[in-house]
């Protein structure tokens, strides 16, 4: 009997030599068709591709490989959300990928010249009292703050509750801090979550202050209106036993 069931996409981590990017990939592509896909994202060729797949728990990479490729899915693989997809090529002559933006030389214009030039966001934002120009952004900022707390407070985000991060709702965790960080750029109260899939960037810490504890790349800091709480099961732990991916 053929199932009904529809298999779901899986957020991957596209890893190459001069690219790293976050790609949603389905289960039932080939080979082929998953390599013609990453040529736009490596600037490798498929022909040239080499594929492995590396998981959170594994330190050994498994080779994404088979004699028929335009036949052979990729559901034949374990795919947890956030495994790393590696592309190496196997004839780098023929690669499109750019050097990194670092080896690229570039002009920076003195500060002055900049500031005295008609023209320029920096004039706009002086002739519109924009920013830190505004006579009254103190009182902006305050607003803002304060703004952000309510919304806190009315979204009922505390320490101890499970959330999803939005727009990604791939993305479960625990509320593990709520405050002030003054290590991150920008005002107001950030959200610290504790991952259920290492899908963060960091561990709880930021410029060496520590908010909260967890391993590597399970901590995330967001703003409040990213964060929903709930009764938001671990991934994999749905008791929904009619749309099932694997058993």
């Amino acid at each position: 009997m053929t199932s009904l069931a529809t298999t779901r996409d899986v957020p991957v981590l596209v890893v190459s030599s001069a690219a790293s990017a976050e790609r949603r990939i389905n289960p039932s592509w080939t080979i082929s068709q998953l390599k013609s896909k990453l040529e736009s994202v490596t600037g490798i060729p498929p022909s040239a591709q080499v594929l492995s797949l590396r998981l959170p728990d594994r330190q050994q990479a498994t080779s994404i490989s088979a004699e028929d490729e335009d036949s052979t899915k990729l559901e034949l693989w374990f795919l947890p959300p956030y495994a790393e997809i590696h592309v190496e090529t196997t004839d780098p002559a023929s690669s499109t990928v750019l050097p990194p933006s670092s080896a690229v030389p570039k002009y920076e214009m003195p500060v002055e010249i900049y500031s005295s030039l008609p023209d320029t966001v920096l004039a706009y934002k002086k002739s519109h009292q924009i920013g830190r120009f505004d006579p009254h952004a103190p009182e902006s900022k305050e607003r803002k703050v304060a703004e952000m707390w309510r919304e806190i407070d009315a979204a009922a985000i505390a320490v101890g509750k499970r959330c999803v991060l939005s727009p990604l709702t791939t993305r479960r965790g625990t509320v593990a801090y709520v405050g002030l960080v003054p290590g991150i750029p920008g005002i107001g109260p950030w959200v610290g979550i504790r991952l259920d899939e290492p899908a963060g960037k960091n561990d709880g810490s930021v410029a060496g202050q520590r908010y909260f504890e967890c391993d590597p790349q399970y901590g995330v800091f967001v703003r409040p209106d990213r964060v929903e709480v709930g009764d938001w099961k671990e991934l994999g732990l749905e008791e929904d036993d009619d749309d099932l991916d694997e058993i």
